[in-house]
């Protein structure tokens, strides 16, 4: 903690820290005060909390994209990432071919962290012109922070499923995003995305809540769509559900 002060660390890093999933990276192997365990563990209970209240209806879909927006945005990127070091991180990545390399970490073992988050958590790293592939999401709640470099990001609104092939969906959002911008979908809103990197070297810090409704009429998780489909009116999509095979031939 050499190159930042204690003031400066809690007032300008955990400050706007994103709701603690950097905190893997950020604890391990290293010292910290009582004092900024304390914030951490408080800034990590929030998150969970959005999640938990998202689960239990207390919170609209909607409603939690934007509080998870606005704790995304509030994060000064480029203070944090040279705090934790993070060219040293990622210094022996290899970037897939087709798609995003998913990075994991534990959680660190420091007394009073929640164990038992009600949320996933992952770094994706890219490749110039490799893309988080076009999928939407059944039953889930995901947001995106960019750490690092440039994407094109493409958000649509799933509308309806016809039939167990397609789903209609409808564009809403087409634009560049870059470090410290954030993207979020659900259910509700927003639930296809596709981000594609400008740049060799492109990261996106992940969350996930899923099982968001009991009782959900189809299984938890990805659903892939080739936003490429029969065009209808009113600038909807008829866009064809594919595998993960296809999906990343075409887009990865």
């Amino acid at each position: 903690m050499s190159a930042l002060s204690r003031r400066a660390f809690t007032e300008s890093t955990l400050a706007s820290l994103l709701g603690y999933a950097f905190l893997e990276t950020v604890f391990r192997g290293e010292a910290f005060s009582a004092e900024m365990k304390l914030v951490a563990r408080k800034w990590l209970a929030d998150l969970n909390a959005m999640g938990q209240d998202l689960k239990d209806r207390k919170l609209k879909a909607t409603e939690w994209q934007t509080k998870v927006e606005e704790l995304f945005t509030s994060v000064d990127v480029a203070e944090f990432l040279k705090f934790i070091d993070f060219e040293k991180l990622t210094a022996n990545v290899k970037y897939p071919t087709s798609g995003e390399k998913s990075m994991r970490a534990s959680w660190p073992k420091v007394e009073g962290l929640p164990t038992n988050l009600v949320f996933g958590h992952q770094v994706f790293a890219l490749g110039k012109g490799r893309s988080v592939v076009p999928h939407g999401h059944d039953n889930m709640a995901t947001a995106f922070l960019i750490l690092k470099g440039d994407f094109r990001g493409r958000l649509f609104d799933r509308l309806e499923d016809p039939d167990g092939d397609h789903m209609i969906i409808k564009p809403t959002v087409d634009r560049m995003f870059t470090v410290g911008e954030a993207s979020t979908i659900s259910d509700d809103k927003d639930n296809v995305h596709w981000f594609e990197a400008q740049k060799e070297g492109a990261y996106i810090f992940n969350i996930h809540v899923m099982n968001v409704t009991p009782n959900f009429p189809r299984p938890t998780g990805r659903v892939y769509v080739d936003p490429n489909g029969e065009k209808l009116a009113d600038g909807r999509i008829r866009a064809g559900k594919v595998g993960s095979d296809e999906i990343y031939k075409l887009y990865g």
